[in-house]
């Protein structure tokens, strides 16, 4: 082998290694990010665990899902006129 492909090959390897090692530091950002985020209640809590948890969920998330919900009745009813 050329000293050169030697050379090549080394180089490549070292690339490989750091993209190997970035990847894995966006794997554990992603894991760490993923564990922050907030589970929603389940069906088996009671109205006083479901309104403590309620206060985690952002209210800008629930004024945007009643705005869909609100356009998509809208254009549902323009529909079946």
């Amino acid at each position: 082998m050329e000293p050169s492909q030697h050379e090549q090959r080394q180089a490549a390897a070292k690339d490989f290694q750091q993209s190997l090692g970035e990847l894995q530091h966006i794997l554990q950002e992603k894991s760490a990010e993923e564990e922050e985020i907030p589970k929603l209640p389940d069906d088996s809590i009671n109205d006083d665990q479901f309104a403590e948890n309620a206060s985690v969920i952002d209210l800008a998330a629930w004024e945007d899902a009643v705005a869909d919900i609100e356009q998509y009745l809208q254009e549902k009813e323009k529909a079946d006129s």
